[in-house]
């Protein structure tokens, strides 16, 4: 009786280490995912959207129509009226949007204040930082 215990016992010490060097012996290496954004192709270093450069004429309007009446204004004449007009359209605009708004400004020929010119851009190059 007493040789069974003692085998038993062995047994079970024997399992037990194996199990133990065999999850040890397990290298569970983590998931790495990079995230790309569902409006970025991901086939290019720089997303397209984040560019500021024209490459072609297609004006994408931002909920922003109102604002084709600047057109050719310099922001020095402009109006308290459309004034606070351009900052209720820039403050509406996402920060993942504000490249491409910044181009269709450009295509229809509408300037920003310098103020609102240098936040634009500020959050345009903090955007491509944490990329």
């Amino acid at each position: 009786m007493l040789f069974l215990i003692l085998s038993l016992m062995l047994l079970s010490l024997i399992i037990f280490v194996s199990i133990y060097f065999l999850q040890k012996k397990q290298i569970i290496e983590p998931e790495i995912t990079i995230p790309i954004e569902s409006n970025c192709c991901g086939a290019q270093s720089i997303c397209k959207q984040d560019t500021l450069l024209n490459s072609s004429n297609k004006i994408a309007h931002y909920n922003d129509f109102e604002l084709d009446v600047l057109a050719e204004i310099s922001p020095a004449n402009f109006s308290n009226e459309q004034l606070k007009l351009l900052l209720d359209v820039f403050f509406s605009i996402k920060e993942n949007e504000m490249a491409g708004w910044l181009r269709s400004l450009q295509i229809r020929n509408i300037q920003l204040p310098v103020e609102l010119r240098e936040q634009a851009l500020l959050i345009v190059s903090e955007r491509r930082l944490n990329r």
